[in-house]
Parts: C-alpha cells; structure tokens; sequence
C-alpha cells in the first residue's frame, strides 16, 4: 500500500511547485497589463465619468443656482415630470428622429455597404473616400448649403423657375429635418455595414448557391445573419447620434419641431437654469443607454473581435 501511495506524494510537491513558480509570473503580466491601460482609465475617467457626474450632481441643485454639492433637491425632476409641462414633446421628436433615422440609413445604406463589400473590389477604398470626405467638412457649412439649394429662389427653386416651374416648400419642416439627419449619419451606419458584410465568406455564399438556393435565401438565411453584428452596430452608433442631434432642427427644419437637445441648450444658456437642463440631459441619458444595453445584449462581441 505505502508503494502505491508514494507516487501521489511525490506529484503533489512537483504541483505545488510548479503552481508557485506560474503565480509570481501571472501576477507580473496583469500588473503590465494594468499598467498599460492606465492611460486609457485616466482618459475615460476624467473625459466621460467625470462630466457625467457632474451633470448627475447640477441636476439634483436648487433651480437658477450654482449650488453642486451643496443642496439636494427634486424639484427639477418634479417640473420635468409636471403633466402641464410639455417637455415630452421634445423627447418623443428626438427618440422618434432617430429611430426613423436608423430606419432609412438602414434602407439606404445596405446595397451601398453590400456593392463596397462584394463589387467595387480594389477600388472599394477610393469609393470609401467618396462618402468619407463630407466629415471633413463642418456639419453647419453641409446644411446651410443644403438651405441654399432648398430655399425660395436659391438653386432648386431658380432652376426649375428658368424651366417654367417652381420648387417645392420643402425648408422648415419636419422632413427636411429628417433629410438632414439622414445625410449628416450615413456613414456612420455605412462603415460598420461594410464591416459586417465582408465578415460573410464568399465561399460560403457560393456554397450555398450550388446547393440550389434561391438569391432571397441566401441574403436571409446565410448574409444578413452574419452581417447582423455590423449593421447592429452601425444602428446603435446612428441612433446614439441622432438623438443628440440639434443643427438640422434649427437650420433645416427652422425650429419646427423642438427637439430634446435644443431644450438642454436652452436651459443651459439663456435660461440659466444649469441644474434644470442637467436634469434633462441626466434623463435622455438614462433613456439611451437603457436602449443601448438593450441592443448590446444582442450583439455577439466574441464573433466581432474574432476571437471564435
């Protein structure tokens, strides 16, 4: 008996070693680790988590004061919340823009990011610069040139009045406002669409080709499945942008409709009411990150960062 039980005395010892020598090792590569990523804390920390918690502080102050940290009070809330307060209208014209956003950018978007992925080949990158380059010019400088063409006697409406007719009313309206949007976001829905579609095996889609199937099949049963991380991701990218849209309200749609940002703004800048308008921007913060968390769950990240 003591023959057969020596063995396992003697491996215990060499395990035991062999687990002493690995930890010292394992605990210097986390602390390499956690020190190569202490930049990128110290950046998330004072540039997110910071204003965040400043904004979350201002909202809880007593209104038209600059008492952070030093009172506590929902009265903010209680006149967000107050039924004869029409505040939700704002929210509901900037959740509902965004979403018919994401929407259409969908629509659009998805035989632009497929012809990138499958078609164009080698020049798919100069095609790319094509819809890239509009980024490199303000946003303000896009829309007012957009209300050039739009506006009474300006390009549009000139041109069809030379040819005997007239340009429609289109400026100050909601549409237009979502025109803008949808123009001012596309390439933050195309790029992750392009992502997601060249993530599709060619030799998959052949595959099954071969087997029979039809073109329509093949798009829902084998391409949109494996794109659906990308186009996930390039809708929550645009919707989270687009609901803290504001210049295409004011120059396009001429303040039509006021949106939620715009009554941050307002409260930030000529009402003077700080701890209102962060009261505001803490609640349309919670609203898209409660729908953001929602979207996350059902994307597969593992699959995205290739790591199976």
């Amino acid at each position: 008996m003591s023959e057969l039980t020596l063995p396992h005395a003697e491996e215990r010892p060499t395990g035991t070693r062999l687990e002493a020598r690995s930890t010292p090792a394992a605990r210097k590569k986390v602390s390499r680790g956690l020190l190569s990523s202490l930049p990128v804390l110290v950046v998330l920390l004072l540039g997110f988590l910071a204003p965040l918690a400043t904004v979350a502080a201002y909202a809880f102050a007593t209104p038209r004061t600059f008492d952070v940290f030093r009172s506590f009070t929902l009265i903010n809330f209680e006149t967000i919340f107050d039924p004869a307060n029409t505040v939700w209208m704002s929210f509901a014209w900037s959740l509902g823009f965004a979403a018919a956003t994401v929407v259409v950018l969908a629509i659009v978007a998805y035989p632009i990011a497929w012809g990138l992925a499958r078609v164009f080949g080698r020049w798919a990158g100069f095609v790319s610069v094509l819809f890239v380059f509009p980024l490199f010019v303000s946003e303000n400088v896009r829309l007012y040139g957009w209300t050039l063409f739009f506006i009474k006697n300006g390009v549009l409406d000139g041109t069809l009045k030379l040819l005997g007719g007239a340009g429609p009313e289109v400026l100050y309206t909601p549409g237009i406002t979502l025109f803008g949007m949808v123009y001012v976001y596309l390439p933050f829905m195309l790029f992750p669409m392009v992502l997601g579609l060249a993530m599709v095996p060619k030799e998959l889609v052949e595959a099954a080709r071969d087997l029979g199937a039809s073109r329509l099949m093949i798009w829902r049963e084998v391409e949109l499945p494996l794109a659906m991380p990308g186009i996930m991701i390039g809708m929550l990218l645009t919707f989270v942008l687009a609901v803290g849209a504001v210049a295409e309200s004011k120059i396009l749609g001429g303040q039509s409709v006021i949106v939620a940002t715009h009554d941050i703004e307002i409260a930030f800048t000529y009402a003077q009411n700080w701890p209102l308008g962060s009261a505001l921007a803490l609640i349309l913060t919670i609203i898209v990150g409660a729908l953001s968390l929602i979207a996350l769950t059902k994307l597969d990240l593992d699959r995205i960062l290739g790591r199976r």
